[in-house]
């Protein structure tokens, strides 16, 4: 679903970033940390500002104080336009949102379950059926 969303805003002319979320914390930390900043590879600045922000596979990536503190960075200041821009995030998860409280900060929980539209997807994984033909 993520990929078709993508791939109608591509069409239009429109940024989109689609990241897992253990590469994108990381990339994002790299960057953040490194001495040399390269403006025309800002990974940090495509992510606050891209029109689309995929993230894939939330709950997938070992957590510590410091990504926590950036992904709560990338959603407030994605939901709250602090960036100035009108800008949409997906999250793809297997968590529930039970799930995500539990294993996120609690401020992190309540911007998901407050500001996102939450879909459960039901069925057999294709790639199983892929595998099988």
């Amino acid at each position: 679903m993520s990929n078709c969303i993508a791939k109608e805003l591509l069409k239009k002319g429109k940024t989109v970033l689609y990241q897992t979320a253990p590469v994108l914390l990381e990339s994002v930390i790299d960057y953040k940390m490194s001495r040399e900043k390269n403006t025309s590879d800002n990974i940090y600045k495509s992510v606050l500002e891209s029109d689309l922000l995929i993230i894939d596979d939330l709950g997938t990536e070992s957590l510590n104080s410091m990504k926590l503190s950036e992904l709560f960075t990338i959603l407030n200041t994605r939901i709250l336009n602090l960036n100035h821009r009108s800008t949409k995030t997906i999250i793809s998860t297997n968590l529930n949102i039970n799930d995500i409280f539990h294993n996120y900060e609690e401020r992190i929980g309540s911007r998901i379950a407050g500001y996102y539209d939450i879909y459960y997807f039901f069925g057999d994984d294709l790639r199983f059926k892929k595998k099988n033909l």
